[in-house]
């Protein structure tokens, strides 16, 4: 039964390492742009998803992109999947 059920795609998401929060953990801030509602403009949205990183290779400033996982912690539901560029 297993084999047939199909899992959902996971989620993948591009942004910026700006904390190392601790032993395999870093803080990654995504943005993207949308309009508003109401008024047509647009805003620039930003959320700060916590990651795992299994071998504590991100450096502060970094761009990486991480994918959706299961529970790791209280708070972390991503994993890093690759550094796409490092900071200068």
């Amino acid at each position: 039964m297993a084999e047939t059920e199909n899992r959902n795609a996971r989620k993948v998401r591009t942004g910026i390492v700006v904390s190392i929060s601790g032993n395999k953990s870093v803080t990654v801030k995504i943005d993207y742009r949308k309009h508003h509602p109401k008024y047509g403009k647009m805003m620039t949205i930003s959320k700060k998803l916590h990651v795992h990183d299994e071998n504590n290779e991100c450096g502060l400033g970094d761009k990486v992109t991480v994918m959706e996982t299961r529970p790791l912690s209280k708070t972390k539901r991503w994993r890093l999947l690759e550094i796409v560029e490092r900071a200068k």
